[in-house]
């Protein structure tokens, strides 16, 4: 098999394209959300369970993915969600929607369709009104991304 110059430069020019920005791209939307996540919960380590996520295993088309979110709370003026907040950990901006409450809402549910590039998890971090966060994640699969993947 013979490679003409032309084939090698071509190959050099790929790789390095790839290496260049591939790489750096996952690691800068995975540093973003978890600091978005930070900042939502003021720095505190959110609790597994509380908040559930209701999101398809495989997603054939990434530009209309249906979420749902929905949070145990009595929903009083006692004890209520403040908000919600839903994260896409691939996307090339992580944050997707963000719920607010009050103890009027009656229940902490919410339901809307997202755009995802790829493969990736789905976040909701909920933020109850004594401060304290509740964190759940899917991995919702994409056949097709939404963000022109």
């Amino acid at each position: 098999m013979n490679i003409t110059r032309r084939q090698v430069f071509g190959l050099t020019a790929g790789a390095a394209a790839a290496l260049a920005f591939k790489p750096t791209f996952s690691i800068a939307a995975t540093d973003e959300t978890e600091a978005a996540i930070k900042a939502f919960t003021g720095g505190a380590t959110p609790a597994e369970g509380t908040v559930s996520l209701d999101t398809p295993e495989i997603a054939e088309n990434g530009n209309t993915v249906p979420v749902g979110v929905s949070v145990d709370s009595p929903m009083t003026a006692d004890s209520y969600v403040e908000s919600v907040m839903i994260l896409a950990d691939g996307n090339p901006n992580p944050a997707v929607a963000t719920f607010h409450f009050t103890a009027m809402s009656g229940a902490a549910e919410a339901k809307t369709r997202i755009r995802l590039a790829k493969t990736q998890n789905v976040i909701a971090v909920a933020k109850m009104n004594d401060g304290s966060t509740f964190i759940d994640r899917k991995e919702v699969k994409v056949t097709i991304g939404g963000c022109g993947g």
